[in-house]
């Protein structure tokens, strides 16, 4: 019954909030994902197979993982060194840069 009334708030919160946003530019973003395109591809899809896509990321995960990757709570010796180098103004028009990708899913026949 908990579980219930855990999901019920939590499906509730996320419909007054709306679609995840960043409050970065992504104008700004895009010049400083320059550094990204080496690992995360030029248009957000991985060039190498140990780095995730970011086009379509959503915005607040990404601004969340960027900022463990800068405190050390999340570990990856690259990012952590990149991410030490992004101010609070940086993560997010990043993210929001990623966010503004538009990505088609199709279902399999």
């Amino acid at each position: 019954m908990r579980t219930h009334v855990i999901l019920a708030v939590s499906l509730a919160a996320l419909s007054v909030a709306g679609p995840a946003s960043a409050a970065g530019d992504a104008a700004a973003g895009k010049k400083k994902a320059l550094m990204c395109t080496a690992c995360h591809g030029a248009n957000g899809i991985a060039t190498l197979p140990e780095a995730p896509n970011l086009a379509g990321q959503n915005p607040i995960y990404m601004i969340k993982a960027l900022r463990d990757y800068k405190s050390g709570e999340r570990k990856n010796a690259q990012m952590t060194v990149v991410a030490g180098t992004l101010s609070d103004q940086d993560i997010e028009d990043l993210s929001a840069y990623f966010a503004s990708f538009k990505i088609v899913v199709e279902t399999p026949k």
